[in-house]
């Protein structure tokens, strides 16, 4: 993959550079701001951009915003060191296709970038669950006994989908489990784990995990055991 940093603390992002570089990726450009965000994606069309959300001029939020309009395909993991609600749903409705915090290994970020290779998006699983829970709020907040008549359907139709394994799958990733954890927790291999997540993703004609998670949200799956 080709990738542009994005990021106002040059000293971050020659740390990206050497890290992911080391890893096999190729970066194109390094941007200390939203506008050269923009311009350097007109000349590099990059596959994916690491994107810091407060920089000087243009935010993350409105570069992520004006290049996604111009360049869907480019994809943009917004990385920062914010953990607050209102900016990963911000990111999330400025179209970007991963929220991670900064706070993470090394390791984990070149996994989650490998792992958006294949399709999932990566959240911070200290996120996870947040996501589900808001879109549990958005689903519900109609009326009540609608929700308790249509619910039991909506649940049987969802696991027609899936199997258990998937489903057991699918209650740990809502929990904030690492893909990891999920292994170590039902005694397989974290290989198997994504292929179970690859697998819902595409029996559920969807895109990413968090879309997996809002499906499941939606239809008022019950998620936990």
């Amino acid at each position: 993959m080709k990738l542009l940093l994005v990021d106002d603390s040059r000293l971050l992002s020659e740390g990206l550079q050497n890290l992911l570089t080391a890893h096999g990726f190729e970066i194109a450009g390094i941007a200390s701001n939203g506008g050269e965000a923009v311009r350097m994606s007109e000349d590099l069309k990059p596959d994916l951009i690491l994107m810091d959300l407060r920089m000087p001029g243009h935010d993350g939020l409105i570069s992520t915003r004006l290049i996604k309009a111009r360049w869907p395909e480019i994809k943009i993991i917004i990385l920062t060191i914010s953990d607050n609600d209102n900016d990963l749903f911000d990111a999330i409705k400025a179209g970007a296709d991963g929220y991670l915090l900064k706070s993470m290994s090394g390791e984990d970020l070149v996994s989650a970038i490998k792992n958006l290779e294949k399709g999932i998006s990566p959240i911070s699983p200290v996120l996870t669950s947040r996501v589900l829970s808001e879109f549990s709020k958005l689903s519900t907040g109609s009326n009540p006994s609608t929700k308790k008549s249509t619910q039991p359907q909506s649940q049987k139709s969802a696991l027609a989908n899936l199997t258990e394994r998937q489903i057991q799958v699918l209650r740990l990733v809502a929990k904030g489990m690492t893909y990891k954890e999920i292994a170590r927790s039902l005694s397989i291999s974290e290989r198997t784990v994504r292929y179970h997540m690859s697998e819902m993703i595409h029996r559920l004609h969807l895109q990413n995990r968090s879309q997996v998670l809002a499906y499941a949200a939606r239809l008022g799956l019950d998620l936990e055991p």
